[in-house]
């Protein structure tokens, strides 16, 4: 498997191991927890290659582990993924389409476990509108995570799975489906960003099968 770093991280791990250089030279062993943070920081921001699920399906936006499946509105399902910080933290988008409206939203701080950060905490919220469904998405911040990054801008064209951003040192992803679409996971279920299935259209499979 093909595992890059992203830019990020060697910024990071960088800054460190010449902190590392510094106080080495300056204290001798006092340098070590900054050596392991730098090799840390290598880790946490990896950005595996993934297989990108094919078909009438949308795709976990980010590793981690399901803590919600609920109905948010009448007819609007939600899937919360919670990442900690050994969970690659690079986002992708859940489906194709073009991203429609991008809105940032000021808030809260809420450890990102906690129902109350869906609604509550720092957040980035995307829609993409694909073929006949639009999908929305939460970048949301945790206790730890302050920093929210998303590369794409409105009008922009995504592909299903497309790196589309990341959230620094522990965070939150909300994705929001209409009633055409079937949710194939529940709370505790582990998935990995791009190539795990969370739902599935069943207006395309009920249109092919007729």
């Amino acid at each position: 498997m093909t595992v890059v770093i992203v830019r990020d991280g060697i910024h990071y791990a960088v800054g460190l191991a010449l902190a590392g250089i510094v106080v080495a030279w300056l204290a001798g062993g006092w340098s070590a927890p900054l050596w392991v943070l730098a090799a840390f920081c290598l880790y946490f921001f990896r950005d595996p290659e993934r297989a990108i699920a094919p078909g009438p399906v949308a795709v976990a936006p980010a590793d981690g582990k399901v803590v919600a499946v609920t109905a948010e509105t009448p007819g609007v399902q939600r899937i919360s993924i919670f990442l900690n910080i050994f969970d690659v933290h690079v986002n992708r988008t859940p489906i194709a389409g073009r991203i429609c409206n991008v809105q940032y939203q000021k808030g809260r701080f809420r450890a990102a476990h906690q129902e109350a950060c869906s609604a509550e905490n720092e957040q980035n919220i995307v829609t993409v509108q694909g073929e006949g469904t639009t999908v929305m998405f939460k970048q949301i911040a945790g206790l730890i995570a302050r920093r929210i990054v998303f590369y794409k801008n409105p009008g922009d064209r995504v592909e299903k799975g497309e790196r589309i951003g990341l959230i620094k040192f522990g965070s939150r992803m909300d994705v929001l489906f209409g009633s055409e679409w079937e949710i194939l996971v529940k709370p505790g279920t582990r998935v990995a960003a791009g190539s795990s299935v969370i739902a599935r259209r069943l207006d395309v499979e009920e249109a092919n099968g007729a």
